[in-house]
């Protein structure tokens, strides 16, 4: 899959700085053994969150 950028994302959540802590904290939660809402496709934590966002699945 390509990489998830934040324009991706403002869409779904349009202040940057709520879309940033809204993943930072996904990302935790998830490294924390959260159940995940899309494939790992080989990404990272961060990566999953803001894939996650894009897709409207949190």
């Amino acid at each position: 899959m390509a990489r998830v950028t934040v324009e991706d994302c403002i869409d779904i959540i349009n202040n940057r700085f709520e879309l940033v802590m809204l993943a930072s904290q996904r990302a935790r939660s998830l490294s924390s053994g959260a159940e995940l809402t899309v494939e790992r496709d080989n990404d990272k934590n961060p990566v999953i969150a803001l894939r996650e966002i894009a897709e409207s699945k949190i």
